[in-house]
């Protein structure tokens, strides 16, 4: 079997993980997977698995760029403390806020989950809760990915979704993440304000993204080395490179990414600058292990984005696991549930504190 296809859902090891999660996590873990998909049967053998290119190398004499990774290194994220600006309906055994927090000199929005009972001795887990793209003047926080925030919430983790700016009541101008720097900001500024909150555990945080949420959760692992473990659904985690080839189109480019080609050319004509940019680049550096999600029925984002991730990673030798939902959609609308449960499993595996 392709190398990239090696991390179809097991139910029997999964089953047993679950027995464990359930004891650490001070409330039922969402229902486990109820069958494997048989080899014989898996559609995904007749694809032809992707070719493996590994990202260019970057030179140190590259100029630096607010979006690269060398860049986002340098800035200092001290975030602020939470201001706890309503509190909402709780949830089965958790209570549920619109906080806000600081950013770049901006006050961001986020809805913030935090687990009812005793305090564990260090603080509760976290996880940074990073959203795809939903229009801004659409965005409402308390909307949209309200069972994938409750399956980390019931499971005895604060959860806090950032209101990337420009949406929702946070300030600033909402951007293309793909040109701005700006909500990958925003998140490593979320993730600096739950290490001040006197319930959290800031040596116990993890990172979960969806879509354009992907990217920043990839960028945010190479940038800040605290971050235990990351989970990615159906993410654009491809090298600019790569989007080049594969998904920002042709024919006339606008807007930033016209301005970047008129200055900087295309990755064709200058590769060390677009891989300066790619957090691809930068595997080697990972703060901690991945897992990817992604169906194959993806109209939105190719699922061979994370097949070539899950090479790239395994190539530098870090770890990650990859779970591929055959015709799914971008959304993982059919297997949700059991691809939950496995962004359960791992965050508690690498991200809580599981014994002493």
């Amino acid at each position: 079997m392709p190398a990239a296809y090696r991390n179809l859902i097991r139910v029997p090891l999964l089953t047993l993980i679950l027995g464990l999660a359930g004891c650490f996590s001070g409330s039922p873990a969402p229902e486990a997977p109820t069958a494997a998909l048989p080899a014989t049967a898996n559609p995904l053998l007749a694809v032809a698995p992707p070719t493996l290119v590994m990202p260019t190398a970057v030179p140190l004499d590259v100029p630096s760029h607010p979006l690269s990774i060398a860049t986002l290194r340098q800035r200092a994220y001290e975030g602020s403390d939470f201001v706890f600006e309503q509190t909402l309906e709780p949830g089965v055994n958790y209570s549920r806020h619109v906080v806000s927090y600081l950013s770049d000199g901006l006050k961001i929005f986020a809805l913030m989950t935090i687990p009812y009972g005793e305090k564990p001795a260090n603080g509760f887990p976290v996880v940074i809760f990073n959203h795809g793209y939903i229009p801004p003047d659409q965005y409402r926080t308390t909307e949209r990915y309200v069972a994938y925030v409750d399956a980390f919430a019931r499971n005895g983790y604060i959860v806090v979704k950032s209101d990337y700016r420009g949406h929702g009541d946070s300030e600033g101008d909402a951007e293309s993440v793909y040109g701005s720097p700006g909500y990958v900001i925003d998140v490593l500024n979320a993730l600096a304000s739950a290490k001040r909150y006197p319930d959290a555990d800031p040596n116990q945080i993890g990172m979960w993204g969806h879509s354009m949420g992907g990217y920043i959760t990839l960028r945010a692992m190479v940038v800040d080395p605290t971050i235990k473990a990351g989970v990615i659904w159906a993410g654009v985690v491809a090298s600019y490179d790569e989007m080049f080839r594969s998904w920002f189109g042709g024919g006339n480019r606008r807007g930033w990414l016209g301005n970047m080609i008129e200055q900087y050319g295309t990755p064709a004509d200058n590769p060390a600058f677009w891989a300066s940019l790619s957090a691809n680049s930068y595997l080697t550096d990972l703060s901690g292990p991945v897992q990817l999600h992604h169906g194959t029925g993806d109209t939105t984002v190719p699922f061979v984005y994370s097949t070539l991730l899950e090479e790239q990673i395994r190539a530098v030798g870090q770890t990650v696991e990859l779970f591929l939902y055959p015709n799914d959609d971008h959304n993982i609308a059919t297997n949700r549930d059991d691809a939950l449960t496995l962004s359960v499993v791992f965050f508690n595996q690498y991200v809580r504190r599981m014994y002493g």
